[in-house]
């Protein structure tokens, strides 16, 4: 599996990726628009920087530039995860996409459900919480990590086959619809969470730490 990292523009987790990077988890960096100014704060060098650069300001010096028009029917952050993808990069953790614009945050969720469904492992990292995308039939596992809440929601009609063990509320083998609130706030019990889908994908919300 190799990994992209992609940072966009809006509040940026310096300290998780730092970490990540460091430890050499990314094979490649790509800087979305002003995500290279968050990038640039650390000291860290992308690969590439992808975008139009309005919110930048200006055309950053990079490895490599992949610059676009204004007026595009794609955002920055949809051409940028398209250039990974292309580039052979199934597991894509992404930075600056989950912030105060809700019309951004939302465009963002729904590219990460498409880019899952192209086989695509999809995290996205917030502040205190991330988003994990899971396209079914596939599982994911939570270490133990002491208190928190994970939230489900499924980013289509129905998703079929929901499983969530290792919570104060279990479901099993349930179908989970987009168009309600159930799935919000299942409590960590200081064991290993699981969630699991059998078709159709969930957004899932989890804390990064206790």
């Amino acid at each position: 599996m190799a990994t992209c990292a992609l940072v966009g523009a809006v509040d940026f987790n310096a300290e998780d990726f730092e970490a990540r990077w460091e430890a050499g988890g990314f094979d490649l960096v790509i800087a979305v628009d002003a995500g290279f100014a968050h990038l640039e704060a650390i000291g860290a060098v992308p690969d590439m920087a992808v975008g139009d650069f309005d919110s930048l300001g200006y055309v950053p010096k990079c490895r490599r530039v992949s610059r676009y028009p204004v007026k595009k029917d794609k955002s920055d952050m949809e051409l940028a995860m398209e250039k990974a993808v292309d580039w052979g990069h199934d597991d894509l953790v992404i930075y600056g996409a989950l912030g105060s614009r809700l019309d951004h945050t939302l465009a963002n969720l729904q590219l990460f459900a498409k880019f899952s469904e192209r086989d695509a492992t999809v995290t996205a990292i917030a502040d205190t919480y991330a988003v994990r995308l899971l396209t079914g039939p596939d599982v994911f596992e939570l270490p133990p990590l002491g208190e928190g809440t994970v939230s489900v929601f499924s980013a289509n009609d129905t998703a079929q086959g929901v499983i969530e063990r290792g919570m104060m509320y279990s479901l099993d083998d349930e179908p989970l619809s987009n168009r309600t609130s159930r799935g919000l706030s299942n409590e960590l019990l200081d064991e290993e969470a699981t969630v699991a889908v059998e078709s159709g994908t969930l957004y899932i919300f989890y804390p990064l730490s206790a």
